[in-house]
């Protein structure tokens, strides 16, 4: 069976996570797609405390994705201990797929530019596809570059061109913080643990 990874810290998890999601499952007819909060992402490694509590990271995704029997919840990086590679994550899960399932790996263009710079890159596009979504204010992902930086990236990789989401989660933790509504971001079971448990509440207006 193929199924998409959409990872990341989903602090919280918000509807830009979900439009995402579903346009994946769309596009390529993923019968499933695994959202995969991190652990201890190595480029945060540094700031472990400016990321929420895994518990409530994970009750806020269990609460996001509820409403869709495709999107599945998985603990696979958490349960891993020191810094999380995405190369890591792929191949354990790949362990446990079976012959000829495919993994479409979902990352912003962002990200997918700076593909170079990650752990072991040359490695994970061998063991997935990369499924690229817009990011705003980021430009389209010059692929012929990356080619020459990463030799066969672009064979590996689907570009979508939407949704364009202008969703930050930041911004969302700034907004919670002063009070202010996030129902136009994040769905309302999510807001609601947000307000019960007094998330946010230190950050920096």
């Amino acid at each position: 069976m193929n199924i998409g990874v959409l990872g990341g810290t989903f602090d919280p998890i918000h509807i830009g996570h979900l439009k995402v999601a579903e346009e994946a499952v769309a596009r390529l007819d993923l019968p499933r797609i695994l959202f995969m909060p991190a652990g201890q992402p190595w480029l945060k490694a540094s700031n472990v405390n400016a990321i929420s509590p895994v518990q409530h990271r994970l009750e806020m995704v269990r609460l996001g994705i509820a409403g869709n029997p495709r999107f599945k919840l998985s603990t696979l990086e958490i349960e891993r201990s020191g810094p999380t590679y995405t190369v890591d994550t792929i191949a354990q899960l790949q362990s446990q797929l079976g012959a000829g399932d495919e993994i479409f790996f979902i990352l912003g263009w962002d990200n997918l530019s700076q593909l170079p710079r990650w752990h072991k890159p040359e490695r994970l596009i061998k063991m997935c596809r990369l499924v690229a979504v817009p990011r705003v204010d980021f430009p389209l992902p010059d692929l012929p570059a990356l080619e020459k930086e990463l030799p066969g990236i672009a064979e590996r990789v689907i570009l979508f061109d939407k949704p364009r989401i202008d969703i930050n989660a930041s911004e969302i933790r700034r907004r919670a913080a002063r009070g202010l509504s996030i129902s136009d971001f994040v769905p309302e079971p999510v807001e609601r643990y947000i307000k019960e448990h007094g998330l946010y509440a230190k950050e920096k207006a």
